[in-house]
């Protein structure tokens, strides 16, 4: 089998329909939580003038980046099953990869960005404004978006020029690694080259963070009041663990080797790195948030509560 094919076969999940479903209710249990919680905060955000400042607009595109991204997998593998099929066409499966990168790499990017803001916030506060200005904030979000969709661009460029020997993807969604796996071997040092490129560029994301941290931790330990470091610590702890999870999860997906069958552990790992953080972050970055809370109580006519 050649580069020519025109479908290739995702991972059915189990052969008997009842597990099928419970995979399916899973997914779309995952799927609308995440779309509801960043509906949620980019409605917010937009209708809110006085939510218009740098940390909510970073928040605000990250919500975008996360819908983007589980959109782009999710519904795909949810229709497949309830129509009893598994293929998916050789361009949609070029679409997913593209996407998907596109989304999750800018998602890398934005989480480094956001945390520069914060060390700026707290470490430099009476110069915020003049650093994070609107015209440096676009700049980033350009950045963000441009970085996304080169490394996007490269990766599918690359696993799509590569012959393939077989057809069979043992994932429910076309991700690089299990495409890498039925590839012929010819083009095998481009494909190492591919991914550690990206490893690299991600180390660099998460040294940045670390470093960022830890001089925001330092600055954190120095305010007298308890209430304040409480508050900041509450800000940017949640941050560095999901962004932790984040990196090491989708590091061991793309890292390790891929096994010849289907593995349910591998399907968790996926979901760790590709799902649960686009989830979680809404929680994390608004839900928690008083003004987020005022603004969507507003919007909606009720007193909506959050945890």
């Amino acid at each position: 089998m050649h580069n020519e094919t025109s479908e290739f076969l995702l991972w059915e999940f189990s052969k008997i329909w009842e597990l099928q479903i419970m995979h399916v209710a899973l997914l779309m249990i995952l799927y609308f939580m995440t779309v509801t919680g960043n509906l949620l905060i980019i409605t917010a955000v937009i209708s809110d003038h006085h939510l218009h400042t740098p940390m909510y607009f970073f928040v605000m595109n990250l919500a975008m980046q996360d819908i983007g991204s589980v959109s782009v997998t999710i519904p795909k593998a949810v229709f497949n099953t309830l129509m009893k099929r598994r293929t998916i066409s050789q361009s949609g499966c070029v679409a997913q990869v593209m996407l998907f990168l596109f989304f999750v790499s800018c998602d890398v990017s934005l989480l480094t960005v956001m945390a520069y803001d914060r060390y700026v916030a707290i470490c430099n506060p009476l110069r915020y404004e003049m650093i994070m200005n609107r015209k440096a904030c676009t700049k980033m979000i350009g950045s963000v978006w441009t970085a996304g969709l080169l490394n996007a661009s490269l990766h599918t460029i690359v696993t799509f020029t590569t012959p393939f020997c077989s057809n069979i993807i043992n994932q429910f969604y076309c991700e690089t690694p299990y495409l890498f796996k039925i590839a012929c071997s010819g083009l095998y040092v481009s494909e190492i080259g591919v991914l550690m490129f990206t490893a690299t560029l991600i180390a660099g994301c998460f040294v940045f963070v670390i470093v960022t941290y830890v001089h925001v931790f330092s600055a954190v330990l120095r305010i007298p009041s308890v209430q304040g470091r409480k508050k900041a610590f509450s800000t940017c702890l949640p941050h560095l663990i999901v962004f932790s999870m984040f990196v090491f999860t989708g590091s061991i997906a793309y890292l390790k080797p891929i096994a010849d069958s289907p593995s349910f552990l591998d399907l968790i790992i996926t979901i760790m790195y590709s799902i649960i953080p686009a989830m979680l972050n809404p929680l994390i970055y608004s839900m928690r948030n008083r003004d987020i809370k005022v603004t969507l109580s507003r919007v909606f006519g009720q007193r909506l509560l959050f945890f």
